[in-house]
């Protein structure tokens, strides 16, 4: 069981770093352990703008601070479903950017 979370995890965390390859201009760093993970944004993309889009997105995220966003899927997470989640938070992010400028 151990050693599947620890895959899920290595895997959550490349899925991750495609989001920060995919938005260079508001992602400024992912970091994180296992499947709990960090999202820091650059200074003009606020977590709570972020947060408020991703609920629209029918995901579920918690900040920490004012431009991190935290990631903790479930431990029974299928890869499908981490693809999902990260595309929703994709579309969350892409939305703040459009109403930023």
């Amino acid at each position: 069981f151990l050693k599947g979370i620890e895959q899920k995890g290595l895997r959550f965390k490349q899925l991750m770093a495609a989001l920060k390859d995919e938005h260079p201009d508001a992602v400024e760093e992912v970091r994180g352990i296992g499947l709990l993970a960090g999202v820091r944004l650059n200074e003009k993309i606020l977590a709570g703008n972020v947060m408020t889009a991703c609920t629209a997105e029918k995901l579920l995220t918690v900040s920490a601070g004012d431009n991190v966003i935290r990631l903790l899927p479930s431990l029974t997470v299928s890869e499908e479903e981490m693809k999902e989640g990260i595309a929703r938070l994709s579309k969350a992010i892409s939305a703040v950017k459009k109403s930023v400028g």
